[in-house]
This record gives C-alpha cells, sequence and structure tokens, in this order.
C-alpha cells in the first residue's frame, strides 16, 4: 500500500516524468513481448512491464510460478536485455537523462 498518494498536479507531473517519460517501446526479439525503455547511462537501463509483457514473456512466466506468490524484484529476461541492447546500438534508444528525467 502506498504512504503517500500524489494529489497536486505538479506532484502528479513530477510522478509521470519520473515514471513514464523518455519511455521507447521495445518488442522482445523472441516472445514479442512489449515494455517501455529508458537509459538514463550505459548502466541504468529502466525497464516498465505491463501485465500483458509480463504474462507473455516465458521466462517471467516461469519465475513467477517459481516464486510461489512471492513479488518478483529485479526480474531480467534475457532474451529482452539483448532486444534493449540491439535498440540501443541501432539508436532507438538513446542513453542520457534529459532535464533529471
Amino acid at each position: 500500500m502506498a504512504s503517500f498518494v500524489p494529489r497536486s498536479p505538479e506532484t502528479l507531473e513530477d510522478q509521470r516524468l519520473y515514471t513514464q517519460a523518455r519511455l521507447v517501446e521495445v518488442e522482445c526479439l523472441d516472445c514479442l513481448a512489449r515494455v517501455g525503455v529508458k537509459k538514463n547511462s550505459e548502466h541504468q537501463t529502466s525497464v516498465q512491464w505491463t501485465a500483458e509483457a509480463q504474462a507473455q514473456c516465458p521466462d517471467l512466466v516461469r519465475r513467477k510460478a517459481a516464486a510461489d506468490g512471492a513479488r518478483l524484484v529485479h526480474a531480467r529476461c534475457p532474451r529482452l536485455a539483448a532486444s534493449i541492447e540491439a535498440a540501443v546500438a541501432d539508436g532507438r534508444i538513446q542513453i542520457g537523462a534529459e532535464d533529471g528525467y
């Protein structure tokens, strides 16, 4: 449960910028799951999974079943990671934060 629920328009905009700004849709080259991705540096990648993408990724489905109801934290799919690196290499994903986001 959230301990803080933003209500002011400025705070809601900050939340949107932090969680959604500059997200680029990337499709896994293997299972075709679509996620939102942004890279603020070479070593940092943010991935926003939708429920649909989580259900479509066989690696995450397998891990979720093995977790026996526990929350998957920092779950990573190697095939999606390769798809993201391909998107970076061909210029679809820019590296570096803009205006702090």
